[in-house]
């Protein structure tokens, strides 16, 4: 919270007891006084004399803030729940990483596309940020352009508006030059560009362009800029760096391999926000990370819970010191920082204060060198399973099937990291996976042994590559797709991404893939198994992927064998809601409701999206995270069937176990395949593996 003295927040009053001065109310309460108020009243707990002073007010128009506040709702014993957890976010990030501002927008407040509020949210931001006279410095990206398509101020006088970045001739719509041509028009600035690549070719090339007087004098305005709006680009496959065609001539994966978390105006950082070294270094025309850390007013408009690392890297490193952004991913950045006093202050309950006779600090686990777990496992899967699979090259960390990769066959190799059990291994086999690369508990399989899958599985028609859409994955699996190109097999991938909490539906290419592998890999394998195309079964598997929904809430965190401990804590009231499959928290963590009401809530969200008719089919997996019992699967289950039989949608198929799971994980995820012909008739084709059977 700002200080309480009347100059911080001084501000004139009119008759009806709003507020002229626009830059009276802090960022984080947006344009109401009556949010502002009540948070000064019933969380800051300030006095109503306090609270007049500090807002620049009469101590008659706070008390008509706080009865009207309750008379609109916004205040029943405490604020609405949404705006509440927006605030407390704000603030804590606030106090947390020095800022000087924050906003945070509700996660899901059906308003239109995240880009959209977010570009909303600083629209309505910057007349409290920007004064006449001032200098500010554009990047590009679609949340940046949706800031100046939102923003309008004609107050502002004398203002210029310079490109941070060089430019391009690519089409897309968040160039850097209209990305600063929508802001300039938005402020009634004068608009600079930068009148050269983003990328040059080589960095002698950069030395001549940057001698050229028009840009040295165009280096000259950006170096004058007191403010600077960017937005923040993860390092995920659907990210402006990977989509926009920037970066073409280089690999990526040179920086994912240096520790590269995240991208700020053309520059890539690390998880401490440090700059990872790179072949663009020499070669890229724009601001510099020096330069962005020394502007004032640095504001930085990112959301989704897939730009958390990043985003938090560009706080530890100082680049940020006023953040847009929304609550499940202010909240993301906050827990992986280490905060974790904030979720009992969402829900308003003290924290739990064990006995010492109900405490534990380790989980029970049957271990013999917790080091050795991974290779002791797939030794046992080896030996139960022999029917199915055998080591490749005598290494458990390949696998392929027994009668599955055959001459004119497309192979199918999938992949990840150990504590999914049964998933990935327990999926190779006739009419199935052809071959599995296994990594370490929650990580990623290095190149060598998905290279040596892909030439196990090929069977000279090409090998298609499926698996989850983390950026580990993603890395290891692209270095062997090229290894496996220049050994004359040629593959193809697609990447899961149908878990619906982690991104919003206009970034549905930047989600996780979590249980709805069960059905991708089934179509798949189905398809490589009838004899398709490389090109069909790839383009097969897109469809099965982009018609699978996934929801997952936990009860209880997993533990790793190694620690012994939980991965994080949730309160004996409380469940999270988004849960990935690598142990870490959810999205969001709301009080635990009845299993219907659960239920009802991830439908809710996955009919959000799914557009069907009545009479139309579906698959339906209800999965175990690890420690939930079939018990309770059945009765999540069955409301599941209950609210798709009232909109008449058939279930023709359905699964319920563990399928996919998280270690020990206590909790379950609920999956939904639309389903059209060609889908039903691959799903039913059959299969045999250690565990699953399609007759």
């Amino acid at each position: 919270m700002a200080t309480k003295t009347p100059s911080a927040r001084k501000g004139a009053a009119n008759r009806s007891g709003t507020i002229d001065a626009s830059d009276a109310i802090p960022l984080r309460y947006g344009d109401d006084p009556y949010v502002w108020a009540c948070w000064l009243y019933y969380e800051d707990g300030m006095t109503q004399g306090e609270i007049a002073e500090a807002m620049g007010v009469s101590r008659a128009t706070v008390n008509s803030y706080l009865a009207d506040a309750r008379e609109k709702g916004i205040v029943n014993i405490s604020i609405e729940p949404a705006r509440l957890a927006s605030l407390t976010i704000a603030q804590e990030l606030k106090r947390h990483f020095g800022l000087t501002d924050c906003l945070v927008v509700p996660s899901d407040d059906n308003a239109g596309s995240l880009i959209d509020r977010l570009g909303a949210a600083a629209a309505q931001a910057l007349p409290k940020l920007l004064k006449s006279g001032d200098t500010l410095a554009v990047a590009w990206g679609r949340t940046v352009l949706s800031v100046g398509e939102h923003a309008g101020i004609a107050s502002l006088q004398d203002m210029t508006v310079v490109q941070a970045t060089g430019g391009t001739t690519a089409s897309f719509a968040y160039t850097p030059e209209l990305c600063a041509s929508a802001v300039a028009r938005a402020i009634s600035a004068r608009c600079v560009n930068i009148t050269a690549p983003a990328v040059v070719k080589s960095p002698e090339l950069l030395h001549m362009l940057l001698d050229e007087p028009l840009v040295q004098e165009q280096f000259a305005t950006l170096a004058r800029a007191n403010r600077v709006l960017f937005g923040i680009s993860s390092l995920r496959p659907n990210s402006t760096i990977h989509t926009s065609g920037f970066f073409e001539s280089v690999s990526l994966q040179d920086y994912l391999a240096a520790g590269a978390v995240g991208v700020v105006a053309g520059r890539f950082i690390d998880e401490r926000g440090r700059p990872v070294a790179g072949p663009l270094d020499d070669r890229t025309v724009g601001i510099s990370l020096d330069l962005l850390r020394k502007i004032g007013t640095r504001i930085a408009v990112a959301g989704g819970f897939d730009k958390v690392p990043a985003l938090l890297a560009a706080l530890r490193g100082g680049y940020v010191n006023v953040l847009i952004t929304d609550a499940a991913t202010g909240h993301g950045i906050l827990r992986a920082d280490g905060v974790t006093a904030l979720d009992a202050k969402l829900s308003h309950r003290p924290k739990l204060v064990q006995t010492p006779s109900s405490y534990r600090t380790h989980v029970k686990k049957f271990l013999n060198n917790p080091n050795e777990v991974v290779e002791e496992m797939l030794d046992g899967v080896v030996r139960a399973h022999e029917k199915y699979l055998q080591p490749i090259n005598g290494s458990h960390r390949a696998l392929v099937a027994r009668n599955g990769p055959r001459p004119g066959k497309v192979g199918l190799v999938i992949g990840g990291g150990t504590g999914h059990e049964p998933c990935f291994l327990g999926y190779v086999g006739k009419g199935l996976a052809d071959a599995v690369a296994v990594g370490n508990i929650f990580s990623s399989p290095p190149p060598d042994p998905i290279v040596q899958c892909a030439e196990a599985a090929s069977g000279g028609e090409g090998v298609l590559f499926v698996y989850g859409n983390y950026a580990g994955d993603v890395m290891n699996f692209e270095m062997a797709a090229e290894i496996a190109e220049e050994k004359g097999i040629k593959v193809k991938t697609v990447l899961t991404t149908d878990d619906v909490a982690s991104s919003p539906v206009e970034d549905r290419e930047g989600r996780r893939g979590v249980a709805g592998n069960f059905f991708i890999f089934k179509i798949a394998g189905a398809a490589c198994d009838r004899g398709l195309s490389l090109e069909a079964c790839e383009a097969v598997t897109r469809k099965a992927n982009l018609r699978t929904y996934t929801v997952g809430v936990a009860l209880e965190p997993g533990s790793m064998p190694q620690t012994r401990r939980h991965n994080f804590e949730i309160g004996p009231d409380d469940m999270e809601v988004g849960m990935g499959i690598h142990g870490e928290p959810g999205v969001t963590r709301e009080r635990i409701r009845s299993a219907d009401e659960i239920t009802d809530s991830i439908m809710d969200r996955i009919f959000k999206e799914m557009r069907t008719a009545p009479g139309e089919r579906v698959a339906v997996l209800v999965n175990s995270f690890g420690a939930t019992p079939l018990m309770e699967l059945y009765i999540l289950f069955r409301r599941v069937q209950q609210r798709l039989a009232a909109k008449d949608i058939l279930i023709e198929a359905n699964w319920i176990g563990h399928y996919c799971t998280s270690l020990d994980m206590a909790g379950a995820s609920i999956t939904i395949l639309h389903l059209d012909q060609e889908l039903s008739d691959l799903l039913h084709h059959p299969c045999e593996t250690a565990f699953l059977k399609v007759n």
